[in-house]
């Protein structure tokens, strides 16, 4: 039986943590995700979980950290500027191969900036915000549905991978409401054994949980290992959407919020006699780069929008390998890009 509810971005998110099997959340407030939060607070109770409200961001990391050392499904969220705080904790996350979730409600900055909606900590999710050479899958919902379905995805990617998996969203699909189903008896996916959690050692061998090796050629083995592990999901865990691009002379390339204002501008295009399309990269690490290059062969255009100063831009310029057809129009500071902003902008390359 399929269960249908208005439910805001965040409040989506957390139930799909909840049936993914999440048992234990650590966070502190920070708008725009406060929901969340507060959310964690009451569905940890009824589900026999834990909830803590931590002292501070680092502590809420840390925490997790713990918590998935002892084999526990264990997530974390903040937004921005907390999200910074939490960045050497994720680095030790990454380092001890240890799975957990980190949402990130993206609002305006740098610094303290301002409450409203942005995408500009898209570098400090997909180029790794902490130190090492580690890197997180990074998925990116465009609606309150898909906050529910890719947190759902993304503790079965943390399972799979032993590594840390970043949500990205936004202040606006945090706030938002739309219509949420899911089938009433959903269970958690990706369930695996994992013999190396910090279970206690009565009966069998001490294990460790760690991200320090020393000694000489120890750690270049273990960033051998992670490096390997990071190829083999770039190979198997891209995801992205296309829309209308099969003839497309230009392609709009956004995602999270500002793919849906780019779908409707597609369509207004498409009504002036303009062949547009869209891509839309669900996983920003692993970047769609093959699904964007392939229409680069045939002499297409490239728009990206971002609510951002340009950041995304750059992995398209990568994958298109010519600038000269690689345009960019972004609003940073909260603000956002309209459908008549990027239409003019489209109209005239």
């Amino acid at each position: 039986m399929k269960m249908k509810y208005l439910s805001t971005g965040n409040e989506a998110c957390g139930e799909g943590a909840v049936k993914a099997g999440c048992r234990f959340y650590a966070g502190y407030p920070i708008t725009p995700q406060n929901e969340l939060t507060a959310y964690m607070s009451r569905r940890m109770e009824e589900e026999k979980g834990v909830f803590i409200q931590a002292e501070s961001e680092l502590a809420a990391v840390n925490m997790v950290f713990g918590a998935s050392s002892a084999g526990a499904r264990a997530m974390t969220s903040s937004s921005s500027p907390g999200i910074s705080l939490k960045q050497e904790g994720i680095s030790y996350l990454a380092g001890a191969e240890l799975p957990a979730v980190i949402i990130n409600v993206m609002r305006g900055g740098p610094g303290l900036g301002n409450i409203s909606a942005a995408q500009s900590d898209y570098f400090q999710a997909t180029k790794g915000g902490g130190h090492g050479d580690y890197r997180l899958l990074v998925l990116a919902p465009a609606s309150v549905q898909e906050m529910f379905g890719l947190t759902y995805k993304a503790f079965e990617l943390a399972d799979k991978y032993r590594n840390p998996v970043m949500v990205l969203a936004d202040g606006i699909l945090g706030q938002m409401m739309e219509p949420l189903e899911f089938e009433e008896g959903i269970k958690p996916s990706g369930i695996v054994d994992k013999p190396w959690a910090m279970t206690g050692a009565k009966g069998r061998k001490a294990g460790s949980v760690k991200s320090l090796y020393l000694g000489e050629g120890v750690l270049e083995k273990h960033n051998d290992k992670l490096q390997g592990k990071y190829r083999r999901a770039a190979n198997e865990e891209i995801r992205f959407e296309e829309y209308k691009t099969a003839d497309a002379g230009i392609i709009v390339v956004a995602y999270g919020t500002v793919s849906r204002i780019a779908r409707a501008c597609v369509d207004s295009l498409r009504q002036e006699g303009i062949k547009a399309g869209l891509i839309r990269p669900i996983t920003l690490w692993p970047f769609p780069s093959a699904g964007i290059s392939r229409y680069a062969e045939k002499k297409v255009k490239f728009l990206v929008v971002e609510m951002s100063a340009g950041q995304m831009v750059e992995d398209v310029r990568l994958a298109v390998q010519d600038d000269a057809r690689v345009f960019f129009y972004g609003r940073t500071g909260g603000e956002v890009p309209s459908q008549d902003e990027i239409f003019r902008k489209a109209a005239k390359i």
